[in-house]
């Protein structure tokens, strides 16, 4: 068996072995991935992408061998279609531009399913990398674009100058009374020492 990510096939058994014996004991890939991580100084990421390189190599004899009697399956890739991807790009930046984070967008576009909400989320980061140009058409058609943007610091700059024109009239009556009551305070002192003397 050529190495996979750098595995010897002696590793590969282990790691065969490690897996299969989390699954059945219960553990989630997550955590599988993360401890096997920890005890071998690998990255998880990395132990990730060997488990799935690994399942996608059943058309290797050795690997057939290696895998024989354990339940260790990989499900096959479902690829978005692009109406798909447009889609939940739109679902997406439609609850960013409500203010909802994008993680939370996400979650409810999921209904809740974790795997389905990761899929979704991993979908639009890849889409956002590698396609800024398709985020930016699709923010455009759902009013985030720089027309909108320009429309939103048009209201902030009006909110700034009618909380301006505010504050400065509040602090010319507030300076009024202020002068005011030190006159007030004046008088009364003189009062006071014309009363004393």
């Amino acid at each position: 068996m050529n190495k996979i990510n750098g595995y010897t096939q002696e590793e590969a058994r282990a790691f065969v072995q490690y897996m299969y014996t989390g699954k059945r004991a219960g553990r989630t890939l997550s955590a599988l991935f993360e401890g096997y991580a920890k005890k071998t100084g690998r990255a998880k990421g990395s132990v990730r992408n060997y488990y799935y390189a690994l399942l996608r190599s059943t058309n290797n004899k050795e690997v057939r061998k290696l895998l024989r009697g354990t339940d260790l399956r990989a499900e096959p890739v479902r690829a978005f279609s692009d109406e798909e991807t447009d889609r939940i790009l739109r679902a997406i930046l439609t609850e960013k531009s409500k203010g909802i984070s994008v993680r939370r967008a996400v979650l409810n576009l999921a209904g809740g399913d974790d795997k389905l909400m990761l899929r979704y989320q991993n979908k639009y980061r890849n889409v956002l990398c590698k396609q800024p140009a398709r985020i930016q058409k699709m923010m455009d058609e759902c009013g985030m674009g720089e027309e909108a943007r320009r429309r939103v610091e048009r209201e902030i700059d009006g909110l700034y100058d009618r909380l301006a024109k505010s504050l400065k009239e509040e602090n010319a009556r507030l300076q009024d009374r202020v002068r005011r009551l030190s006159d007030e305070n004046a008088l009364l002192r003189q009062q006071l020492k014309n009363l004393q003397q």
